[in-house]
């Protein structure tokens, strides 16, 4: 079957670029149909293409089974993808079996899909935080005329590929990233387990082992057609290749008692075997939980699920590690790690490469927590930026104490390249730097951080208006109506910054200029 859920996958992928052709053509379009867009119903109460998409989805799972994973996830096919590339050059990944990791999807579902309503309605009204939420409230909205706002750019979509295609698989097995890291998973398969259509099998069935040898979900399915008449594991994509293959055809795809309710047809049914002990297990949870909070929004540029992806190898790569320094004799794929208790020239390899890995991690950690410190004692403050235009604003010692306090953090957390330690630039660094510094009336200071914050970022109306302001204090007046001319000219919707120059123009008695700075304005 694999020819054929090849080629539906295929055309799942000209039905998203011809979305997003039609929305560049239009201008308009639907909104994203992605299942992470269903997060915007549980925090304010909207009704989504993501969400109306991932509710059919769920629902389709309770009859069907996990089938949407094996036949309309665009991220199984680029694993798809790159475990047959790997096999064409003589690499087959072998699944990396964990008992403990396999609940982080659900822990991650949870996470992304039911905490919000969790603290809105249970906690928040307990801590008097209600009002800091945005307002809850049902309402649809299934076009947008922004559709990529969501999205990450490609700087971060394409490592995101690599990681979480190449890496997860050569390191965790086929289907690496569905096994440890998709939070989409984390509901399909537990409802996988409630649902009537399940790969049955016939009495025609000689356990020859084709089918687990094709399945590329890791599923042993020879085993559990044997013990149980069925698949149990909740893992199978009903990608369909193990019904294809096998040679008596005696398996099928067919409806009957759910796996929750099955039960072992022989005494000693098969037990299921894992790569770690138990001390183990406690060990990659704890490196992959601390490795997940220390990449997860690094330098504002990791998503959620790229870090889920980084940290789902980070983890292998270290416990591999720590094997192989126990072991006799190590493997991985065709690289002999250790032979007969000597460590070869592949397994010295690996071990630097845990000492970058372990060295970055640690660097990574820092520079997140001079990130943290700084921001959040910045947001303590609670002078308005319109305050500290209108001069140096006076503190007591405490906050003053604090001002320092947060700028030191802040310049240890930039990249090495502004003086910090970070080896990138966090866009929320430099703009949180030019607050701290209008604040001070180091208007100098602040325009430079204002001008980092918008070539890293990109312009906003509000920040082209404030760089505009801060230079009235310090510039001549004439430098400041240019930045605001050029802002407009690139972005001709800037509604603040195109008030800002009006207001300018008037207070100079260019009352003329100001008018045709006004009419300009685009129509909505």
């Amino acid at each position: 079957m694999g020819r054929r859920r090849a080629i539906v996958l295929a055309l799942v992928q000209l039905l998203m670029v011809a979305h997003v052709v039609q929305w560049w053509l239009s201008g308009h379009t639907t909104t994203p149909i992605e299942p992470s867009e269903s997060m915007e119903f549980v925090k304010r109460g909207v009704i989504n293409a993501g969400l109306i998409f991932f509710t059919i989805a769920l629902l389709s799972t309770l009859v069907f089974g996990r089938w949407f994973c094996g036949w309309g996830c665009h991220l199984v096919m680029l694993q798809d993808l790159c475990s047959w590339m790997m096999k064409k050059i003589g690499i087959r990944p072998r699944p990396f079996r964990s008992r403990v990791l396999a609940y982080v999807p659900l822990m991650l579902a949870l996470y992304m899909f039911v905490w919000p309503g969790v603290y809105r309605f249970a906690l928040a009204p307990l801590l008097g935080t209600t009002e800091q939420l945005p307002t809850w409230q049902v309402q649809a909205h299934l076009t947008t005329p922004d559709f990529l706002s969501t999205f990450a750019g490609v700087g971060v979509a394409i490592p995101f590929l690599l990681v979480c295609g190449f890496a997860t698989v050569y390191f965790l097995g086929a289907k690496g990233f569905c096994t440890y890291g998709c939070p989409y998973g984390g509901f399909f398969a537990p409802i996988d387990r409630l649902s009537p259509a399940r790969i049955r099998v016939t009495d025609a069935c000689e356990h020859c082992g084709h089918c687990t040898a094709v399945c590329t979900s890791n599923v042993r399915v020879h085993e559990e057609v044997r013990d149980y008449g069925m698949v149990v594991d909740s893992g199978c994509m009903k990608c369909l290749d193990c019904v294809s293959v096998c040679p008596n055809d005696a398996l099928y795809f067919g409806f009957g008692v759910p796996s929750l309710a099955a039960s072992p047809r022989i005494d000693k049914p098969a037990v299921r075997q894992y790569d770690l002990s138990w001390g183990e297990e406690l060990l990659c949870a704890a490196v992959f939980a601390a490795m997940f909070f220390i990449f997860r929004g690094l330098y504002s540029l990791v998503p959620m699920l790229f870090a889920v992806g980084i940290t789902g190898c980070g983890t292998f790569v270290i416990w591999k590690a720590w094997r192989l320094l126990g072991d006799r004799d190590s493997r991985f794929h065709g690289f002999q790690l250790r032979r007969g208790g000597r460590l070869t020239r592949a397994g010295g390899m690996w071990l630097v490469m845990t000492a970058v890995l372990v060295a970055l991690s640690l660097h990574s950690a820092l520079v997140q927590y001079h990130a943290w410190a700084g921001l959040r004692l910045a947001g303590e403050i609670q002078t308005s930026t319109d305050e500290g235009l209108r001069g140096p604003v006076s503190f007591d010692a405490v906050t003053q104490l604090k001002l320092q306090i947060a700028g030191a953090h802040l310049q240890k957390a930039d990249s090495w390249q502004a003086g910090g330690i970070g080896l990138l630039s966090d866009v929320d660094i430099p703009i949180t730097r030019a607050r701290l510094s209008l604040l001070t009336g180091h208007w100098a200071e602040c325009e430079q951080q204002l001008r980092r914050g918008i070539r890293l970022g990109g312009a906003t109306d509000i920040l082209c208006r404030d760089l505009a302001r801060v230079m009235l204090n310090h510039r001549p007046v004439e430098d400041a109506i240019t930045q605001l001319t050029e802002s407009l000219k690139q972005h001709p919707e800037f509604d603040q910054t195109r008030a800002a120059l009006i207001v300018v123009l008037q207070s100079l008695g260019r009352v003329d200029e100001a008018q045709r700075v006004r009419d300009a304005r685009p129509t909505h």
